[in-house]
């Protein structure tokens, strides 16, 4: 245990005197600890602070700038603090009104610079300043239209971030294309087609006088870059700059700066690199790793004395960063937890995701009794298509929760508009609907299908992405509620289902005023609580499915650490073996735990970060099947555990080749075959491995055999007519009777395991 400092050393607490303010500038330093008064006594740039989670970094810079302005060496009006929020800036404010130094000016980069910007228009450029596009998606929708394209809403955010990225990465669209390519960057749909919406957009904002939020940071460094004695003007306004949460800064902004400070500005920089979660929107570490590059005489100050987290926590988050490579991981700090020792990280495996959601709920009213605050409760998860069961697991408990950076489940416009179209389906009756059978999720899929659903998500991150997770959630939800009406004999119809949303959305619109937080991991930055929960630490989740190079995967890393060093004292971090009650276990806990949960071996290489066998071959010899050996993705080449990527041999998100008319043909005859048999759809062949069929059409039976799901009765009884129709030809008569042995052909053709149930 470390010794605990004075009092004031909490760092979510400025301190002032007893009456108020300190007393004089001494006062100001009274309770910091070393490294902290280091960083407030040197008051001459160049200055960088690495500063680690929880180690008091907005404490030390703005008793800083306190100190500098109480003993004198500063003057308020000459000091400028920036940050990336409003709430940050907020936040620096009221600490220094209650540090005796009124006057200094906190803001976040564009209202610094709109400020500027306004001033200096007039006179750089003449007039007056464009009007601010406050929302530019109605402008990116209208390019796209002007482009012949058919976007979605939810494409439209994925569009306008690809066209900020560009802006602040300093991209002009025709540049894009390459950019992106060189980047390695998941655009969201075709680099061509967003390089010309990127051109018509900006066209349309010449037109009509207005810039965005990009713009103004563009133009102001423009106009300090043009007009040297403008840019003198600002110098000698400024005279000392802090810039918080440095590693996030975007080459844009660094741009910016640069104007800002000039040769002989005093520059006190603070961040740490192993919080870089923002990449993809142009954030980059670059700068604050290599400030002591560019500045040889900067004063270094690492804080490492950890006040917000227990040893406990702080040695899990330690043994995550020691796994670490890459430049950011060169500069990692190593902290050394300040508080007394409290209960140890809890690790728990469940059997699905219901049962996970289900036990965290109970864990958290556990603890509520216990006298921990709701609000001082979190679970975090990394996307927020994860958020319904929570939510679910939470209201049935009666637990009051409220949702952080994303609306509520059934607020979601994706969501409202699914209700809308599943109520009128449900009136009109399901016999209206193109599916092989009464199946309700199959009803339900059907339904979300005229608004662009499919069965496999999309490619990349995202907006869409979220937004299929979200529709993806209503199938689940059906797949569920089917299975749970099934044992006393009522009928699941759709029309029960609609129900069952209306008292499932009734029931979580309580206010959520004291409640427990609801988040992703990128919504928690910033944030603290007493307990947090991890849940859905899986291969696929966490590293998320698209992360494909190093530093993506790295960067998976560095969220998950976020995650950890958000909690005070309780941390609980879970999995869940399945998707749903009954389904295959094929799912494995995240790489990055290897070597710090209990029970786990330390990292062996390979994509699934783990040597021996995997959780899907472990499930697959519990369940008495052969063990078929790795599958490895005939694209990418990494290994695959879900079922659906087995079968399909490839990951969810590269490339498809499908012959969509192979693929229609296999339908076309499956549904013959089921009917005529008597039998579900699914239960002669699912579609994924209709789908991998028609990916890569097997030329002979040895080819069709290789296909995950075709086992050998399937062989035996379906083989010559799938290869007839792969061929193009008509196949031959069906047999009467179902393949004998097919529950044995593999656990991939189970109901609860087919993408139609």
């Amino acid at each position: 245990m470390q010794a605990q400092l004075p009092g004031p050393d909490d760092p979510r607490e400025p301190y002032a005197a007893p009456g108020g303010r300190p007393a004089d500038a001494d006062a100001v330093l009274a309770g910091l600890d070393p490294e902290q008064r280091a960083v407030a006594t040197a008051l001459h740039g160049p200055v960088c602070v690495l500063a680690g989670a929880g180690t008091g970094k907005t404490r030390a810079i703005t008793h800083r700038i306190a100190y500098g302005v109480r003993s004198g060496v500063y003057r308020p009006q000459q000091v400028l603090a920036v940050t990336f929020t409003a709430r940050a800036a907020g936040e620096m404010r009221g600490r220094l009104r209650m540090l005796g130094a009124e006057g200094v000016q906190a803001r976040t980069f564009h209202s610094a610079a709109l400020r500027q910007l306004q001033y200096f228009w007039p006179r750089a450029v003449g007039g007056e300043v464009p009007r601010l596009l406050e929302r530019k998606v109605q402008l990116v929708a209208e390019a796209a239209g002007r482009c012949g394209l058919r976007v979605q809403r939810t494409e439209l955010r994925d569009l306008t971030g690809e066209i900020e990225w560009s802006k602040v990465t300093q991209i002009v669209p025709e540049d894009y294309a390459a950019a992106v390519a060189k980047a390695g960057r998941d655009a969201p749909r075709d680099a061509a087609e967003i390089s010309r919406v990127y051109g018509v957009y900006e066209q349309l904002k010449r037109d009509r006088g207005v810039i965005d939020f990009e713009d103004v940071l563009l133009l102001t460094a423009a106009i300090l870059e043009d007009r040297p004695e403008i840019a003198e003007q600002v110098r000698a306004q400024y005279l000392h700059f802090t810039v918080d949460e440095y590693q996030d800064v975007s080459p844009l902004q660094q741009r910016l700066l640069d104007q800002w400070t000039g040769p002989g500005a005093s520059l006190c920089v603070v961040g740490d690199a192993s919080q870089t979660i923002y990449s993809f929107t142009g954030a980059t570490p670059d700068y604050l790793l290599g400030f002591r590059t560019r500045h040889p005489d900067a004063t270094m100050v690492k804080l490492v004395r950890d006040y917000r987290s227990t040893p406990q926590v702080v040695q899990l988050a330690n043994g995550l960063l020691s796994q670490a490579r890459g430049q950011a991981a060169q500069h990692r700090l190593e902290l050394v937890s300040q508080r007394d020792t409290g209960p140890d990280p809890v690790y728990t495996e469940y059997a699905d995701e219901p049962a996970e959601a289900e036990g965290t709920a109970h864990r958290i009213k556990d603890l509520l009794d216990r006298g921990v605050r709701a609000s001082e409760i979190a679970v975090l998860f990394r996307t927020n298509g994860q958020s319904e069961v929570y939510e679910q697991a939470l209201a049935d408990l009666g637990l009051p929760y409220q949702l952080k950076g994303a609306e509520r489940f059934f607020e979601r416009p994706e969501i409202r508009e699914a209700g809308m179209l599943l109520r009128g389906a449900a009136r009109a009756g399901a016999d209206t609907l193109a599916v092989d059978g009464p199946d309700l999720a199959a009803q339900v899929r059907a339904v979300l299908a005229t608004r662009g659903f499919a069965p496999q998500p999309p490619a990349g991150s995202g907006a869409v992405r979220e937004r299929w997770e979200s529709l993806a959630a209503l199938v689940r939800l059906a797949e569920e509620f089917e299975a749970g009406r099934r044992p006393d004999g009522r009928e699941a119809d759709l029309g029960a289902y609609v129900a069952e949303l209306d008292a499932r959305a009734a029931a979580q619109h309580a206010p959520a005023v004291e409640g427990v937080t609801l988040a992703s991991l990128h919504a928690a930055k910033g944030l603290e609580w007493d307990a947090v929960f991890l849940v859905g630490l899986t291969e696929g989740m966490m590293p998320i499915t698209y992360a494909k190079t190093d530093e993506q995967i790295e960067e998976e890393r560095r969220l998950l650490y976020v995650g950890v060093t958000r909690a005070r004292e309780h941390l609980s971090l879970s999995w869940a073996l399945a998707r749903s009650p009954g389904g295959r276990a094929g799912r494995i806990p995240t790489r990055f735990l290897d070597g710090l949960r209990p029970g786990s071996g330390s990292r062996s290489g390979g994509r699934s970060g783990r040597g021996g066998r995997t959780g899907a071959e472990a499930g697959a010899e519990r369940a008495g099947r052969r063990n078929r050996g790795p599958v490895k993705c005939r694209v990418c080449g990494r290994p695959l555990t879900e079922a659906v990527e087995r079968k399909l041999r490839r990951c969810e998100d590269c490339p498809s080749s499908m012959d969509e008319a192979l693929f229609e043909r296999l339908r076309e005859w499956r549904s013959e075959q089921a009917r005529s048999l008597s039998l579900p759809a699914y239960v002669v062949f699912t579609d994924a491995t209709l789908m991998a069929i028609a990916e890569d059409p097997p030329g002979d039976e040895q080819a069709l055999a290789q296909i995950p799901g075709v086992g050998p009765s399937k062989l035996d009884k379906y083989g010559a007519a799938v290869l007839s129709l792969c061929r193009g030809e008509q196949p031959l008569g069906a047999e009467s009777e179902p393949p004998s042995g097919a529950a044995e052909d593999g656990a991939d053709d189970s109901p609860e395991n087919s993408p139609e149930k």
